[in-house]
C-alpha cells in the first residue's frame, strides 16, 4: 500500500499497451478495457502501475494514464513489435524490469492484475517474489479459439495451452468477462468455481449514450445496406424489412 494506505495495483498489459492506437491487428477491445478499468479505479482511489513491452525505444518511458495511474515501458526483447509467440521467450527480462522498478522506487503492491496469458505468465513469476495475490483475465482462450479455427495456420500453439492451464490453476483469482468464458474454463482448463468472477465489460455511458430515435432512424435509412420498399435489406435477404424496421 501507498504511505496514504490506498491500495496500490501492477497492471500487467505485456503483448499491447493501452495507449496504442486502436484498429491495429494488436490493438482493440483489451486495450479499452485495461485504459478504462485502470482510469477508473484512478479516479476511486487506488494506484495503478501499468507494465506494458516498450516497442518504440523513442516514446516515454513513464506516461499518465489518468489520476493515480500510469503505464510504464519496459525493455524486454528488441523495442519494436514483434509475433506474440515470440513474446514469451522474453518474459523473464519483462518480469526482471517489473522488479527492478518496484524495488528503484520503493513501490509495494498489493495485488497483480493480469491480462492475457503472456501477463499471466509474468505475474506468476512476480507472485513469487512479491507473495501477492494474481488476478486473471485471459480476454481471449486457446482452446476456444482453437475450436473455431478454419485452418492450421489459426491454431494456437501448444506452449499457449500448456501456460494457460498452468495459469488457470495457480491464479488466486479470475474474472470471466461472460458465462460463456466461465463455461470454457471449467470445462476445458478444470478451473476451480469458487475462484471465478464473471464481471461483464462495462460501457464508456458518456460516450455510447441514447440519441434522438428519429435522427438515427433517417440516418439508416439512407444507408445502402438498410431496407427500403425499393430495395432488399441486403444481398440474399428476405425482401420483407425486419421487425424493428417496420415499426
Amino acid at each position: 500500500m501507498t504511505p496514504g494506505g490506498a491500495l496500490r495495483v501492477a497492471m500487467l498489459s505485456v503483448h499491447t499497451c493501452p495507449l496504442a492506437a486502436l484498429g491495429g491487428k494488436e490493438t482493440g477491445g483489451m486495450n479499452v478495457y485495461v485504459r478504462e478499468l485502470s482510469r477508473e479505479l484512478g479516479r476511486m482511489g487506488v494506484e495503478v502501475d501499468v507494465f506494458t513491452r516498450s516497442q518504440n525505444p523513442s516514446i516515454p518511458r513513464v506516461v499518465p494514464l489518468g489520476e493515480r495511474a500510469r503505464v510504464v515501458h519496459l525493455a524486454a526483447g528488441p523495442e519494436a513489435p514483434m509475433p506474440r509467440a515470440e513474446i514469451h521467450a522474453h518474459l523473464d527480462e519483462f518480469v526482471d524490469g517489473v522488479d527492478a522498478w518496484r524495488l528503484t522506487r520503493g513501490a509495494e503492491y498489493d495485488l497483480i492484475h493480469a491480462h492475457y496469458w503472456l501477463s499471466g505468465v509474468a505475474a506468476l513469476a512476480l507472485r513469487e517474489r512479491w507473495s501477492v495475490p494474481v488476478l486473471q483475465m485471459f480476454h481471449t482462450l486457446g482452446r476456444l479459439k482453437n475450436r473455431a479455427a478454419r485452418s492450421l495456420g489459426e491454431l494456437e500453439p501448444v506452449l499457449r495451452l500448456r501456460e494457460e492451464t498452468r495459469i488457470v490453476g495457480a491464479s488466486d483469482r479470475i474474472v470471466a468477462a461472460n458465462v460463456v468464458e466461465r463455461a470454457e474454463l471449467l470445462r476445458a482448463y478444470a478451473a476451480h468455481a469458487p475462484r471465478i468472477a464473471t464481471i461483464p465489460c462495462g460501457v464508456d455511458t458518456a460516450r455510447f449514450t441514447p440519441g434522438d430515435r428519429a435522427a438515427a432512424r433517417a440516418a439508416l435509412t439512407t444507408s445502402r445496406s438498410v431496407w427500403s420498399p425499393s430495395r432488399r435489406w441486403h444481398a440474399g435477404a428476405p425482401s420483407s424489412p425486419p421487425a424493428w424496421a417496420a415499426s
